[in-house]
């Protein structure tokens, strides 16, 4: 018996910003499936307004699997993963070794299709699925806002600052073409 799906289905239980009070709770499964549209989006507009050629199923699928070995690991706010250089390299060993133990619960046929989804070879194909997962964050910290908790306006600005600084064009492009929408109600939304 092999326990990888079974395992993966416990991302819904996995809460994220559990240092924030949410107005609307958000689990790792939501948020690795709106990382794998953003990612997806990220790539077409990479592909189409400035010349790339991204695989865009490809960065769809790492978005998906990207928080997966938080299911093992739990979800560990920002501001302590990235403290000090430390806890961050240790963090990335323990997810290393989480993605080696998830990876051993399929079968071994399976397993060469699975590997490369929790270690990118790359890195231009990471970085745009790390800019996903900040913009991803970026939405929840605006929509929280819009909600009337200002719990999270520090995040949204520190936030706002990382993706500037991590310069992804594709990244300048979503916010000039996709982000005002975040701040429409549904009847304000044109369908």
């Amino acid at each position: 018996m092999h326990h990888f799906f079974a395992l993966l289905s416990r991302m819904k239980y996995i809460d994220r910003w559990a240092l924030m009070r949410n107005t609307s709770r958000e689990n790792i499964s939501q948020h690795s499936q709106e990382v794998a549209m953003l990612a997806h989006a990220l790539a077409v507009l990479g592909n189409c307004y400035l010349g790339k050629n991204y695989n865009v199923e490809r960065a769809a699928l790492l978005g998906l699997y990207h928080d997966a070995t938080e299911i093992i690991t739990g979800d560990m706010p920002t501001p302590v993963k990235y403290h000090n250089p430390r806890l961050r390299d240790a963090y990335k060993s323990l997810e290393a070794e989480t993605a080696e133990k998830l990876l051993d619960t399929l079968p071994p046929a399976m397993r060469p299709y699975y590997a490369p989804l929790f270690a990118e070879a790359d890195p231009a194909l990471a970085k745009l699925v790390k800019a996903a997962d900040k913009l991803s964050a970026y939405i929840k910290c605006l929509e929280e806002e819009k909600s009337g908790n200002h719990e999270f306006l520090s995040a949204k600005a520190s936030i706002r600052t990382a993706l500037a600084a991590a310069e992804v064009e594709e990244v300048d492009l979503f916010f000039t073409h996709f982000m005002d929408a975040y701040g429409k109600t549904l009847d304000e939304l044109e369908m």
